[in-house]
């Protein structure tokens, strides 16, 4: 995935900038950043995309923190309708 694709808005990019950001002040901006991707963009993989450009010269940023802990959620199940959602069909 290309940066320009993971961070379309440069939220990660602008947070990494701010001087004496808070962890809470970059889990509202990560929830943003989530927001700006579309809905069927890889999250897992924008985040490492993210993490490798800005993370890695950053290793005690908030922002690199939850980035991290990011990759530890689990995706999101993929909603299931109709018919094989009611009779549990896969």
């Amino acid at each position: 995935m290309r940066l320009d694709e993971a961070d379309p808005k440069g939220l990660v990019r602008e947070s990494y900038r701010i001087e004496g950001i808070t962890l809470g002040e970059c889990r509202s901006i990560l929830v943003d950043w989530a927001l700006s991707l579309p809905v069927d963009a890889p999250m897992k993989e924008a985040i490492r995309t993210v993490m490798a450009e800005y993370a890695l010269g950053a290793p005690d940023h908030p922002m690199s923190k939850v980035l991290e802990e990011g990759l530890l959620t689990p995706e999101a199940p993929k909603r299931r309708g109709g018919r094989a959602a009611r009779m549990g069909e896969a």
